[in-house]
């Protein structure tokens, strides 16, 4: 579809585009699904997607994405303690989608992401990375 995509001269931005679940985010957030839930889903994603473009890395991996987990952490924000949301980011390299290997993002791009969620989703105080291959796991998580 993608060749196809590009000798009808469809623009790079629609031929080779990452995958987005048919039935939406929802199943991109383990437990209840709310506006609120989904809003914080939608901040971090677009925070792991801008990253990984801007360090070159949208093309090599195959599909990048953010899951909103149903658990919380204690953390500190400011001088206060926080009980807030867990990001579990996603990314994986793979020629089918049969298969996958996780993505070996580089540790300075995995800190800026988690720094930016951090810092910029209200409601997030933990990211951490999945490192599990297809199969046995599967790419989305629900």
């Amino acid at each position: 579809m993608r060749e196809l995509g590009e000798v009808l001269g469809l623009p790079e931005e629609m031929t080779r585009r990452q995958p987005f679940p048919g039935p939406g985010l929802a199943v991109r957030i383990v437990g209840d699904i709310t506006p609120a839930r989904l809003e914080i889903l939608r901040q971090a994603d677009e925070i792991l997607i801008e990253e990984i473009t801007a360090a070159g890395l949208y093309r090599i991996i195959s599909q990048a994405l953010a899951v909103l987990l149903p658990i919380s952490s204690v953390g500190v924000m400011g001088d206060d303690r926080s009980y807030e949301n867990v990001i579990a980011l996603r990314a994986v390299e793979t020629s089918d989608f049969m298969t996958a290997d996780w993505s070996h993002i580089p540790y300075e791009v995995l800190a800026r992401i988690s720094s930016r969620i951090i810092n910029e989703v209200r409601g997030v105080n933990r990211v951490v990375y999945d490192i599990s291959s297809k199969p046995p796991a599967t790419i989305e998580w629900e």
